[in-house]
């Protein structure tokens, strides 16, 4: 058998499978960034996801995406004016909004696709190949025939590193996550920066939920995100913080959850539940490693 096929789609699907990851780690580092800890973007993630089904189901697979990158807003918003307005505790906020983005997202699915369900009926988006570049050996599928959203993860990155390293702006959110006491005598307003990196963040995982419909699954189920959420979180930290750094990390998530499609490919005689297991159990081998070699954020969950 031809090994380059196995592992050229191997590489593909490492990159399809971290895309959600990407787009929820890469929110995560912004509201991070800030010194708020958003537990809740488990709950913006499944938000997205329904959004980007209702919305496609109606309206096609941008409209979707429209639904989902506001249904993340919405969510983020409901979580800073607890976490952060109100000052409550940031890790029983997030939970208290994840757990009510299960009910309610559940809720909403039945009332509006009924007990038969969203089925495989959602228009999805195809893999939007790059000429020439797409027929590369190897890296051409796995990097240049991905769908758009793929894509859009990838360049977002550099975006938000040129906000938070090359603009006022990122200083300032940096700033008001080492010390918000030193921000607010320089004039800062605390609560606004972090109100406003918490809604972004909540919005990028938004579509996140949204690329994993609309690029990967084509439906909806309840609870589809299945922890990616709180993985996206992992990852910020095996990133060490830093966009590129937070890329790398989903990336390596992702070639560990693809890992187990080309071990059951294999046929090797151990039960599948070891291969689910395996990118979680490597996840917690990662940070073990690295929690307490990095440096977070001085103000992180404050």
């Amino acid at each position: 058998m031809d090994p380059l096929p196995v592992v050229s789609g191997f590489l593909a699907a490492a990159v399809r499978v971290a895309t959600p990851l990407l787009w929820a780690a890469t929110g995560e580092t912004i509201t991070e960034r800030s010194g708020v800890i958003n537990l809740g973007v488990e709950g913006a993630m499944l938000a997205g996801a329904l959004g980007a089904a209702v919305g496609a189901s109606g309206g096609g697979v941008w409209v979707g995406t429209g639904v989902a990158l506001a249904a993340g807003l919405l969510v983020g918003v409901a979580f800073a004016l607890v976490a952060v307005t109100a000052q409550a505790d940031q890790i029983i906020s997030g939970t208290a909004v994840t757990l009510g983005a299960i009910g309610l997202t559940g809720v909403i699915y039945r009332e509006y696709f009924g007990t038969a369900g969203a089925g495989l009926s959602l228009p999805t988006l195809p893999p939007l190949r790059i000429p020439i570049l797409a027929e590369v050996p190897l890296l051409g599928p796995a990097l240049f025939a991905q769908p758009i959203l793929t894509y859009a993860a990838i360049g977002i990155v550099p975006i938000v590193w040129l906000l938070v390293y090359r603009t006022r702006w990122g200083l300032v959110l940096r700033a008001v996550g080492e010390s918000r006491e030193a921000a607010r005598v320089a004039g800062v307003h605390v609560g606004a920066v972090r109100f406003a990196a918490t809604v972004a963040g909540s919005g990028l995982a938004g579509l996140g939920g949204a690329s994993l419909v609309l690029a990967q699954v084509g439906t909806f189920a309840e609870q589809m995100t299945a922890g990616r959420g709180f993985v996206a979180i992992a990852i910020v930290v095996l990133g060490r913080w830093h966009p590129f750094g937070v890329m790398l990390a989903a990336l390596l998530f992702g070639a560990a959850n693809a890992s187990q499609y080309l071990f059951q490919a294999m046929s090797l005689d151990v039960p599948y539940q070891v291969f689910l297991m395996l990118p979680y159990f490597l996840t917690i081998v990662a940070l073990a490693g690295v929690v307490g070699q990095v440096r977070a954020p001085a103000e992180l969950g404050k």
